[in-house]
Formats: structure tokens, sequence, C-alpha cells
């Protein structure tokens, strides 16, 4: 009896033994291949690569893109982060890792940036794309049309998550140019790849790259990617001093690998990187908009060269007009064009009467009889029997009396608004001469912004809004909360489609990043306008 347990418990270790000598070799056998490039951020010069170009398996490296083409989306008006997505059916089935959409349920923009960015969620990839693309096969088209725009030149896309698909393949290579694109392009939405937790609407989320965050001194990014055909994938940034390095690895063994792996890769790049380089952004690039043309055939992605590139699908960017019609002129009648005469005669007499105030040009001992002559010669001529050409000018000649010549107003300085307590009599004027009729009976105030010349062309965006009040108020409030750096910017509420966007205008470009940067810190979502 004790022969036969013997006998037993020597064949159920030769088995085991066995069955381990397999897994190891079948695991041997399927690794993913491995790829890695290290690449100065400042520059753009590579200072490490292997396999660099190989087109592998991307994983949910794939969400940087189409995070990256939702930012963009954002900031030509297309959505804002409010709006809201309603879940597509192709969304709700994705498997893990998901947020937990269903199908038809309604979720704010923002929501699932944040999930798709940290969590790393399948579905909310998905529901990103299907609301802006339509479905997944224009959405694959414009992944496709964006990454040849920002120079991921080996790349194809077929969703927006990065399951494993026929022909959906990418390089360390395309992916780290699109981790430097992200930083540079879109710094605004950057620091969203630092969260370690963040609220996605439904539940707290934690950050697929944590590990990595938490041990690498100076890492603030970016995205990690895990399927069983591409293996542990990391694309990452980290800064030092004045040095940022940008990495990505391809078929990691294991998270632990990928990491320490990865921290090599950023030792390296630290160590080769010179100390005084200059900065050079990424070009601008032609990003296309929603304005894809996709046919049906080939939708799947399975029929193809071998290489995954479909050869049933057409892909058409529609970038020009096949027409451009002159618009029409309206037709003006004799009425509308005197009262705007009037009314340009009006403008010119209140601001000059303003800076007449301003400047202590007010001369109040101007008899009555001059007053009603100037009054009589400020009149429009009758209106003629036939319309004609009303050339507007000004209308006032000047009067004969002695007047102090106004100093000229500074350059940098616009009239705003004039607002007196009491109305004085109206101010008549030429070109030269501002000539005041009446002293007021109350100094008047002129209130007076910096213009937005000398290069203030730039300016802050704080959101889009339901309604007017509602934009108004948050920059007054904003103005409020970071008056030091948004005290010479003018508030502007400007009505689009879909809302009213809240804009301080006026500031400089280094005035304007400032400003949101010092904003995104009190967790207020913005981003800068350019010229």
């Amino acid at each position: 009896m004790a022969s036969l347990q013997g006998l037993f418990a020597r064949i159920f270790l030769l088995l085991a033994f066995a069955t381990l000598i397999a897994t190891a070799s079948v695991r041997g056998g399927f690794a993913a291949p491995y790829a890695a490039i290290v690449m100065d951020a400042r520059s753009g010069e590579t200072l490490y690569e292997s396999n660099a170009d190989a087109r592998l398996h991307p994983a949910s490296l794939t969400k940087m893109l189409t995070l990256y083409i939702a930012f963009d989306a954002i900031r030509r008006g297309e959505v804002s982060l409010d709006t809201m997505v309603t879940v597509s059916k192709n969304a709700a089935s994705k498997p893990p890792s998901r947020l937990g959409l269903k199908a038809g349920q309604r979720i704010a923009l923002r929501y699932l940036i944040r999930a798709a960015a940290v969590k790393s969620a399948n579905d909310a990839a998905s529901a990103i794309g299907d609301h802006l693309g339509g479905n997944e096969a224009r959405w694959a088209a414009r992944m496709n049309q964006t990454a040849k725009a920002i120079g991921m030149r080996n790349s194809t896309f077929k969703n927006a998550n990065g399951l494993t698909a026929p022909g959906h393949l990418s390089t360390a290579r395309d992916m780290n140019t699109l981790g430097r694109r992200l930083f540079y392009d879109f710094p605004e939405y950057y620091n969203i790849f630092s969260r370690r937790e963040t609220d996605a609407g439904m539940s707290k989320v934690r950050n697929t790259n944590s590990r990595f965050l938490d041990a690498y001194k100076g890492a603030d990014g970016i995205k990690t990617g895990y399927t069983s055909a591409a293996g542990f994938n990391l694309t990452a940034s980290a800064e030092r001093g004045n040095k940022r390095i940008i990495a990505t690895v391809f078929g990691g063994k294991s998270t632990a690998h990928r990491n320490a792996k990865m921290a090599e890769l950023m030792d390296l790049g630290f160590g080769s990187a010179k100390n005084n380089v200059a900065v050079r952004k990424p070009s601008p690039a032609d990003l296309p908009g929603a304005d894809l043309e996709v046919s049906d055939a080939g939708t799947d992605g399975t029929q193809g060269n071998g290489d995954g590139r479909s050869a049933g699908k057409t892909i058409r960017l529609v970038t020009s007009l096949k027409t451009s019609p002159r618009p029409k002129s309206r037709p003006v009648s004799a009425e509308k064009v005197e009262a705007t005469a009037v009314a340009v005669l009006a403008m010119q007499d209140d601001i000059a009467g303003a800076l007449a105030v301003a400047t202590g040009a007010v001369d109040a001992a101007v008899p009555k009889e001059e007053i009603a002559a100037a009054v009589q010669a400020a009149r429009p001529a009758p209106k003629p029997a036939a319309p004609e050409p009303v050339e507007i000018a000004a209308a006032v000649q000047p009067v004969a009396a002695p007047v102090a010549a106004p100093a000229p107003a500074p350059e940098t300085l616009e009239v705003a608004s004039v607002a007196p307590r009491k109305r004085p009599a109206k101010l008549l004027t030429n070109t030269s001469d501002p000539v005041a009729l009446s002293a007021p009976a109350e100094p008047q105030v002129v209130v007076t912004r910096v213009a937005t010349s000398g290069g203030r062309h730039w300016g802050v965006n704080l959101g889009r809004f339901s309604s007017r009040s509602t934009a108004e108020r948050v920059l007054m409030k904003t103005a409020l909360a970071e008056s030091t750096t948004l005290r010479d910017g003018l508030r502007k509420v400007v009505e689009r489609k879909g809302g009213y966007d809240a804009n301080f205008m006026g500031l400089s470009r280094d005035q304007a990043d400032l400003a949101c940067r010092r904003l995104q810190a009190r967790a207020v979502q913005c981003f800068t306008i350019g010229p």
C-alpha cells in the first residue's frame, strides 16, 4: 500500500514538472515582440531605439490618439467638456477594463475622457469615438487621417480603445511621437495623465500607471496598455531639471518588468540628453475635422492585403469647397444710409467729448448762439429725390471760438465707455478740434482698457455655457479669483452654436499660458486661445 502511494506521488510530481515546463515553453513561444525608443522631448532627438519601427499591437496606447482627437474637437468647438454623450450599443458591449456604461445612458464627455485616460476604460473610449465619429468605421478613418497629419507614419487603427483587431497596428516611434504631441499640442489637458485618482461620474477610478508614477522621480504620464497579443506596453514622460524625456516600451513580460525596463530607458535618456537644448515644439498640424466620407465596403477591417490595411475601404477627407459664390450685397435704402451717417456723427461726438473731458479741454464759455449755429451745421442734409451713394465723413465745421487743443490719447489705450452721472449737453467736433459746448454738471469718468495691439492677441477660454448670463458670471468670478494674471484681460462672451463661450481676451501669450496654468491648479478647466 505504501509503495502504491509512493508511486502515485512520483507520477504526480512528474506530471506537475512536465506541466510547468510546457507552460514556460508556451509563454516563451507566444511572448510579444519587444520594441523601445527614448526621445529628448525638448528637441525631438532620438537618444535610443530598438526595433522602434516594427508594426506591433499598441493595445490601450491607442487611447492616447482617441484623447488627442477629443481635445482637438473641444478646441475647434465640435463639442465641449459638458456635452452629454449617449452611449452606443457598440461602446456598452466592450470587455474590461470598463467604466460600466449601459447602452442609451447619457454621460458628460469630461467623465469619459477621465475614464479613458486614467482607468483605460474601453467602453469610455469607444463612447467618445462613436459620438465624435458617428460609428466605429468613421472614427477609425479620422484616427488614421489624424495619425498621418501629426507624423505617425506606420500606424493603422480600427477602433478607439486598442482591443486587438486585424490591421490595428502601430510602432514604438509613432506612439512616442503621439506622446510628445499630447504634451506640446494640448498642455491644458496633459495633467490628466498624472492623476492617481479621479471622478469619472459613475465612480472614482484609479490610474493604471500609478506604480510607475509613484516609483520614478519626475514621472507625470502618460499611458499604459496590455493585451495578450501586445504584452505590457507603456509610453511615459518625466521631467528633471530642464530636461524632459519621453520613452515607449512594447512587449513587456509583466507590469513589473515593463516598469523596470522603462526606468532603465528613462535613466539612459536623462544621462544622454544635453543640458542646454532649445525647445523645438512640433509644427502645427492640419488636423481633419468631422467631415469624413467613408463607404460601407470593408468597414469590418477583415479584408486587406495581409498587413492589416483594408483593400475594400474607401476613405476620403473633404477639405475643399466645390464652389465659392460671392455673397450678394444687401439692398440699402437712402433712409438707412442717412440713419447710418447720423449714428456715426453721434458716436464721433460722444467719443470726442469724452476725450475733451479727460484731457481738460472743456470750455464752458461758448455762447448759446454759437451752440445753436453748431447744432444747425451738424444736422444732416435733406434727403435727395433719388437715392445717391453717401460718403460718411465728419460733417461738423469748426466753431470760431478759442479752444485749447486736446492732449493726444495714449496709443495703448482705448476708450471703452463713458459713464456720466448726469448727461451734459452734446459735444460737437470735427476730426481735429473738439469743442465743448457746455460744462458737465458733474465730472465724467472715462473707462479705459489695454488694447489688443502689441502682441496681445491671446486669450483664455473657460468653457461653453448654456446662457450668456452664466458665462458672464463665470468670467466675473474668475476675474476676482485670478486678478493677478487676468487684470489686463477683456471679458468677452461669444455666442456660438450650442452655447456661449466665456473668454478673457487681450492677453500676451505668456499671460494667457500663466493664467491657464494657475486656473488649472485650482481645478478650473480652461485652454489658451491663439491669434
